[in-house]
């Protein structure tokens, strides 16, 4: 295994999503993640950065390869110093959104990775941590 490498995108226009999403595909495909599971992080990192975007108007994506009990992965963090969440629970509710959207982006997010961690403090921003592991056969995809 290489040096683990990571990468941060500034989050402010909607061409900045685009530049993430491509960068986590693209990390995930070097650490020998399957085609279903590569578009399972880049749409990870799309609702988070898009979430980023639309609520606090700007803040950070930072992608990083983990290894953890021989196990390698992708840490995904999204943080930024918005308004934060003033219902974690309600925001985590499928259905619901305050955008008008389909109101499938964090309970989404939590589903299609293997390690969710929230916190946000109203007035001063959110953090969101993923974590996706890689197949231990191989890291293709289960399928």
């Amino acid at each position: 295994m290489t040096e683990p490498f990571s990468e941060q995108v500034n989050i402010a226009t909607e061409a900045d999503i685009v530049t993430a999403r491509q960068i986590g595909r693209n990390m995930a495909r070097q650490l020998g993640f399957g085609t279903i599971m590569q578009s399972r992080i880049a749409t990870t990192i799309s609702e988070l950065a898009r979430n980023i975007y639309l609520y606090a108007g700007s803040g950070t994506i930072f992608i990083e390869q983990v290894e953890r009990d021989s196990r390698i992965g992708l840490r995904i963090t999204a943080a930024d110093t918005g308004p934060g969440i003033a219902d974690m629970r309600k925001a985590m509710e499928d259905g619901y959104s305050t955008s008008g959207g389909l109101g499938a982006g964090l309970p989404g997010v939590k589903r299609m990775m293997d390690e969710f961690f929230l916190e946000s403090v109203p007035g001063k921003g959110t953090r969101v941590i993923v974590v996706k592991w890689r197949n231990e056969a191989g890291g293709g995809d289960p399928d």
